[in-house]
């Protein structure tokens, strides 16, 4: 089945359900008129309609390959890559003093959903770009910017991160990777790094790496550790790409997925590269990637959901098989209730990560426009649930499109198996998803718990407002919200591994409360009746009482855990 661009849906909640309005209002992001963000979201749908999505299965069986030293991309991906570039899409959200578009962040983020839907191992490569724009943004002295900016954004370069290496996975903190000072302000960067999406192409002029190292006499762990640009060939001042730098592709991992993506090891001896920041102070610099990376890739989890969601349901409409309670009773499989309520749940789930991270987005942007320490905290309550949520469901609906199809979803020609395959990875890259848990009940945490009490209180100003037309769905949502009050009051007051034990149903038990106000507010803005209306009941009376016992294991505390030895488990 042809993967259709959800532009209608994102728009919808965009207008009805994530505060975009709010956005537009500001003097920063005035020019994001309705129409202008009615047309962004049709172009960029027809891009990925007609020009991503049939790459989706040759990316997958035309995996890309090292050759010679080279990284061979499937066929079709340059000229695919080459009409992204050349739309300008790598750059809608970056500033237009480098040749970005300078629209909101929630304006890239659902165009970078759409693309993850229709070909997510080619969307992988300007997503990475994003992350370094902003990064660099951010954190570069302003001849970096001058010269590497406007190539980044124009898609002539693309860009990496490379944080992680063989000893050290997750406890960055414990790199090997060295940076020397070569006495002209440059540095000589040698060490290897693992698991680097897009680490080269060969349709790009240039490669450009962001890599963190340690400079001699730094702190040990993380306080020690630096960030440096590192391109893959050397460019002269006026961008002109000259001599190749001491940075080359090692070999290329054989994954579950995202086969047309090269996910590289990148060996680096003596490269030169360029500090970005201060000494020391490249987790800073690096988070700034990262966290635009997680909201990314919390609507890569999405796309994919929808495309799956997509697939499962043209299926099930053509299928036949057995009686069915409708009409006849000689209808598709949808027909039938244990395939009606996969259907269901299954576009319950997409609906409502996907307001929830563009919901995350539109607190960026606000954080961006206004300078408002609670916009700000807002969106970093946001990303952990965003990131989670969406991966999660990603990987669910996938699951369940796969058991849509019966026996077929375990044939790879039918290309229900490549959903799950892809996807799975998500929950693992950009900190797991029990990391970003855990920054949740830490991190997000350490207010007191005021950004989860000013989230708590607009669910239930939702649910008052609903409560007279629509008392049988407002009623559920605020015993919800009141139930997560007190859990959130009880993670507070818990030493930190207590809290970490139940980390991942506590943020899930967030998505379960935030997805409900988001079908809530769908629900009241088309008056309580209709497709909208129906699907927010699926979710509020089916999927939403999982949050009580979701808040119970939340607070169960580690104790139980650890009553269990290592030699106990492995019995």
């Amino acid at each position: 089945m042809p993967y259709r661009a959800p532009a209608d849906d994102i728009r919808f909640i965009l207008t009805h359900v994530a505060g975009f309005d709010q956005v537009t209002a500001t003097e920063r992001f005035a020019e994001a008129t309705p129409d202008v963000t009615a047309a962004i979201l049709t172009e960029a749908g027809k891009l990925c309609d007609e020009v991503l999505a049939p790459l989706q299965r040759v990316g997958d069986l035309h995996p890309s390959k090292l050759e010679n030293g080279v990284v061979r991309t499937p066929p079709g991906y340059a000229e695919a890559y080459r009409a992204v570039a050349e739309g300008g899409w790598i750059g809608v959200a970056a500033t237009p003093d480098h040749g970005g578009m300078g629209l909101p962040q929630t304006l890239a983020m659902a165009v970078s959903e759409m693309m993850s839907g229709a070909c997510l191992s080619l969307q992988l490569n300007p997503l990475l770009t994003l992350g370094q724009i902003d990064a660099l943004e951010h954190h570069a002295s302003d001849d970096l910017k001058a010269l590497y900016l406007p190539k980044l954004i124009s898609g002539e370069w693309s860009g990496t991160m490379n944080l992680t290496e063989a000893q050290a996975g997750t406890d960055v903190g414990a790199l090997r990777t060295t940076a020397k000072p070569n006495g002209d302000g440059t540095y000589a960067i040698t060490g290897q790094k693992i698991y680097i999406s897009w680490g080269d192409a060969d349709f790009m002029e240039n490669v450009v790496h962001l890599v963190l190292a340690r400079l001699p006499d730094a702190p040990p762990g993380t306080k020690g550790i630096s960030l440096f640009l590192v391109p893959r060939h050397l460019p002269g001042e006026d961008g002109t790409v000259g001599a190749a730098n001491g940075v080359k592709v090692v070999s290329l991992e054989h994954k579950m997925g995202l086969h047309g993506s090269p996910t590289a090891v990148m060996q680096y001896e003596d490269a030169k590269g360029w500090l970005v920041d201060a000494p020391n102070k490249g987790m800073a610099a690096m988070f700034t990637m990262m966290n635009n990376a997680r909201l990314a890739v919390g609507l890569q989890g999405v796309g994919v959901a929808e495309a799956a969601c997509q697939q499962a349901m043209a299926y099930a409409l053509d299928r036949r098989q057995g009686r069915t309670p409708v009409g006849d009773g000689a209808g598709p499989i949808a027909d039938h209730a244990d395939v009606r309520r996969m259907l269901a749940t299954m576009r319950a789930e997409v609906f409502a990560a996907r307001s929830i991270a563009l919901g995350c987005a539109v607190a960026i942007d606000m954080s961006t426009a206004t300078g408002k320490t609670e916009w700000a905290a807002q969106a970093g309550f946001l990303t952990p649930i965003a990131k989670a949520y969406g991966t999660d469901t990603g990987i669910e609906v996938a699951t369940t499109g796969i058991q849509v199809h019966g026996g077929m979803g375990f044939i790879e020609e039918t290309g229900a198996a490549q959903y799950l395959r892809d996807v799975r990875v998500t929950a693992i890259y950009e900190g797991t998803n029990g990391i970003q848990a855990m920054d949740l009940v830490g991190r997000k945490l350490m207010d007191g718990g005021e950004a989860a009490w000013r989230l708590l209180e607009e669910v239930e100003k939702t649910a008052e407002t609903a409560r007279p037309t629509l008392p049988d769905l407002a009623e559920p949502v605020w015993a919800a919200a009141e139930s997560l009050r007190e859990a959130t009051e009880w993670m507070v007051a818990q030493p930190m591994n207590d809290r970490f034990a139940g980390a991942v149903p506590f943020l899930r038990g967030w998505a379960r409360v935030l997805g409900a106000q988001a079908h809530l507010s769908a629900a009241m803005a088309e008056g309580g009746t209709g497709r909208r209306a129906a699907l927010a009941r699926v979710f509020i009376t089916r999927l939403l009482p999982e949050t009580e016992a979701l808040l119970a294991e939340a607070r169960a505390g580690a104790e139980g855990l650890y009553a269990l030895s290592a030699e106990d488990l492995s019995a």
